[in-house]
C-alpha cells in the first residue's frame, strides 16, 4: 500500500517497504503455529513430563504477529539502510533461535524457559532463551526511541502518534514479560496472571497504528486526526495500567471489580474511537486507490 511522500525527500513510505525477509520470517511462526496446532488436535497439548504444545503453538502465532506488525511499521522509524539492518537481522536471528526453543523442547517434553529436572542442554536452552528474550527487548527499545525523534514525526504525523502510543504499550508488554522471568511463574498471588499485560500490550502494535493509519485517510480535520489518535493511544495505555494494577493485587482480571471494570472502559473508548474515525474513513477513494487494474475496465465486474 503506497503512503505519503516523506517531506523533502523523493522517497515514497510504504507498508513493509524492504522487510521482506521480516515478513518471511513471521510467515514463518504462522506455519510452525498451524503445525502444533493441528498435533494438539490430534495428539494433544501434553508431552511428558513438562511440555506443552498449546504453548508453542500460542508463542509462535504471538511472534508471528508481532514480527509482522513490526515489519509493517519499520519503513516509518526514519532510518536509512544500515540502521534498519541493524534492526532486522539481529531480530531474526533471535526470533529463528526463539522459534527453535519453544517448538522443540515443549516436543521434547520440557518448558523451553524453565525446565524441571532436564539435561545440561535443557537448562544450556533455557538459560540462552533468557539472553535471547532480553536482546529482543533492547533491540526493540532502540527501535522504538526512533519514532520519538522530531523529524521523524514530521514526515507522518498521524501515523507516527499512533505508532509512539503502540510503542509505550510494547515496553510494557516487554516489562510484564520481564517479570514472568524474574518470579519464574505467570502467576501473581492466588489468581493474578501475568499474561494478560504481557499480550494486550502487544496487540497495540495493531489497533493504534490502524487507528492512526485511518485517521490520516479520514474526513477529519488536521487538528481531530491527532485528537482522536491521542484519545486511542491514552484511553488503551490506561487500560493495560488498570490490568496492570490488578495484577500486581493478585487478582484476575475476569473478576467484576472497578480495575477491570475500568480497564474495559478505558478498552472500549479505545474501540469507540476507532470506530467513529473508520466512518469518517473516505471509503471510497481508498478503494479506488487499492483497486486492481482489472476492476478499472469498462465492463468489468
Amino acid at each position: 500500500m503506497k503512503m505519503e511522500r516523506n517531506e523533502g525527500t523523493s522517497e515514497e513510505i510504504r507498508l513493509f517497504k524492504g522487510e521482506k525477509w521480516l515478513v518471511l520470517t513471521s510467515i514463518l511462526g504462522f506455519f510452525l503455529a498451524a503445525f502444533c496446532g493441528l498435533w494438539v488436535v490430534v495428539f494433544g497439548k501434553d508431552v511428558a513430563p513438562g511440555g506443552n504444545v498449546l504453548n508453542a503453538f500460542s508463542f509462535n502465532a504471538a511472534i508471528g504477529i508481532f514480527l509482522l506488525s513490526t515489519a509493517a511499521i519499520l519503513p516509518y522509524s526514519g532510518l536509512g539502510r544500515r540502521g534498519r539492518a541493524f534492526i532486522r537481522y539481529p531480530y531474526i536471528i533471535l526470533t529463528l533461535y526463539a522459534y527453535a526453543a519453544e517448538t522443540v523442547q515443549n516436543f521434547r517434553g520440557m518448558n523451553p524457559r524453565f525446565p524441571k529436572e532436564g539435561s545440561p542442554f535443557d537448562v544450556t536452552v533455557g538459560m540462552i532463551f533468557g539472553v535471547v528474550a532480553l536482546l529482543l527487548v533492547v533491540f526493540y527499545l532502540v527501535l522504538a526511541i526512533m519514532y520519538f525523534r522530531p523529524k521523524v514525526y514530521q514526515t507522518q504525523p498521524e501515523i507516527i502518534t499512533g505508532i509512539r502510543y503502540a510503542m509505550v504499550a510494547v515496553m510494557l508488554s516487554f516489562a510484564a514479560g520481564i517479570w514472568i522471568s524474574m518470579i519464574q511463574s505467570r502467576m501473581v498471588g492466588l489468581h493474578g496472571n501475568i499474561i494478560w499485560l504481557h499480550g494486550l500490550g502487544f496487540h497495540a502494535l495493531q489497533a493504534v497504528p490502524l487507528v492512526a493509519w485511518l485517521a490520516a485517510r479520514s474526513s477529519l480535520s488536521a487538528a481531530s486526526r491527532i485528537r482522536m489518535i491521542h484519545l486511542t493511544g491514552i484511553s488503551y495505555i490506561l487500560g493495560l495500567l488498570a490490568i496492570g494494577w490488578q495484577t500486581v493485587l493478585g487478582h484476575t482480571v475476569l473478576e467484576w471489580s472497578s480495575l477491570p471494570v475500568a480497564a474495559g472502559i478505558c478498552f472500549l473508548i479505545s474501540l469507540s474511537a476507532g470506530i467513529f474515525v473508520l466512518r469518517k474513513t473516505e471509503a471510497d477513494r481508498i478503494f479506488k486507490n487499492t483497486a486492481t487494474p482489472a476492476s478499472r475496465r469498462p465492463g468489468s465486474m
